[in-house]
């Protein structure tokens, strides 16, 4: 049985990517894209799975985190870009692992050199290997060192309003609040401190952390986010690539929905044929 739902899936897959999905660019600093969902790139069985569920995501933004994953900085070991090359994707170094301003710094200059000069990165900094909570206050420090040294810097931040606009005052490129606790698979735990950071911002809003399957993808695309960056949720799925293939559909569809515009929650039921007027069936 598990075979023949391995091939159904792989045979879904095939259907659903004959169709074409068209998605209204957006732009990150002077950067645009059209895919508006990222991934990152651990946790795999290999580099051959990593690309494969890269590929079937659509996603053109592929976060790398430089402690974990060689690009070139361990001669003689894989490197990842032989798998998923820079001129294929955009490369996003991240300071996964990193729990102060100085290693966070550090680990984005040796992301630039690797990368010929490759100024974007995902600045994250942890607080503790427990809750892998940002550490906001050596987040704000290396955010403002990175910004005066010409790094566009997305980073990664709780759902607080307040730090996500003190963070985008400093220059951030892209502010990414945490649905929830990184790898926990929750979910958008704090959806309208998400949407209060969104109706505040000038910069793009991309969650990042927390989300487990397809809706979760959904939900957040439907509150206005730019965008949602994923890892765990894709690369921990019984089937990664199939995963992958309905995380991308979830994106476009939440996007769709946030464009149309939902109706109205309300208490009780509303008919969708007019009452008045209805046909009697009294002769």
């Amino acid at each position: 049985m598990v075979v023949k739902a391995v091939k159904y899936d792989a045979f879904i897959i095939r259907e659903i990517n004959r169709v074409e999905i068209t998605q209204t660019p957006w732009k990150m600093g002077e950067r645009q894209f059209n895919s508006r969902l990222l991934v990152g790139t651990g946790k795999y069985r290999d580099f051959d799975q990593t690309r494969e569920a890269i590929v079937a995501s659509g996603a053109e933004i592929v976060t790398v985190a430089l402690r974990r994953t060689n690009i070139g900085q361990e001669a003689g070991q894989p490197n990842l870009l032989d798998y998923i090359p820079a001129d294929e994707f955009t490369i996003l170094p991240n300071t996964a692992g990193c729990f102060n301003c100085d290693d966070a710094v550090r680990v984005c200059k040796l992301g630039r050199e690797l990368l010929d000069g490759h100024s974007l990165v995902k600045l994250e900094v942890l607080a503790d290997k427990t809750t892998l909570f940002p550490n906001v206050i050596d987040t704000i420090k290396a955010a403002e060192i990175l910004v005066k040294d010409g790094f566009e810097v997305m980073v990664y931040t709780n759902d607080d309003p307040i730090i996500a606009k003190t963070l985008e005052d400093i220059g951030c490129a892209s502010i990414m609040p945490l649905a929830a606790p990184i790898g926990s698979g929750l979910g958008i735990r704090n959806p309208y401190n998400i949407v209060t950071i969104i109706e505040n911002a000038n910069v793009p809003v991309i969650v990042d952390a927390g989300v487990g399957t397809a809706s979760d993808a959904a939900i957040a695309m439907e509150l206005g986010c730019a965008g949602v960056l994923m890892n765990t949720a894709i690369a921990e799925a019984t089937h990664p690539v199939t995963m992958a293939t309905a995380m991308n559909h979830a994106i476009v569809a939440g996007r769709l929905a946030y464009l149309a515009g939902r109706m109205p929650k309300r208490r009780f039921a509303s008919a969708s044929s007019p009452i008045e007027d209805t046909i009697s069936a009294k002769p």
